[in-house]
């Protein structure tokens, strides 16, 4: 993934992070409260916008030094954000609980989207230089 695609992506998906953040409170938020399905809808938009900032970072740093791990990481974090949150739209909207064996799935995504950044930060000489 090149830096101008992952720092696309995180400014898409952030902008989506927020029109999905203002539907949930002002379009669906009785369906939600009625269903129970408040908490599920929040953690997705929530971990969205992070990982949506996170790419934007893995971006950023992609500009300045490109390596296989950031590449590893702009992946991850998009596979992850789909999967996780998608996932757990999915629960919350449409109800289907089936999706609560896709989450995990995208959970790992995420996860080793921020240890392959963190291996790009060992791995790399001083970013700074």
């Amino acid at each position: 993934m090149t830096a101008k695609t992952c720092i696309l992506c995180g400014a898409l998906l952030g902008g989506l992070a927020v029109a999905l953040g203002a539907f949930g409170a002002h379009g669906v938020e009785e369906y939600l409260v009625k269903h129970n399905q408040s908490t599920n809808y929040e953690t997705a938009v929530r971990y969205q916008m992070y990982h949506a900032l996170a790419l934007v970072l893995v971006g950023i740093l992609a500009e300045r030094r490109p390596g296989r791990a950031l590449n590893v990481a702009g992946w991850c974090f998009v596979g992850g954000i789909v999967l996780f949150s998608g996932a757990l739209y999915g629960i919350a909207l449409a109800r289907v609980s089936q999706l609560g064996m896709v989450a995990p799935i995208g959970g790992i995504l995420l996860i080793t989207g921020w240890a392959a950044l963190a291996l790009f930060a060992i791995w790399s000489k001083r970013i700074d230089s």
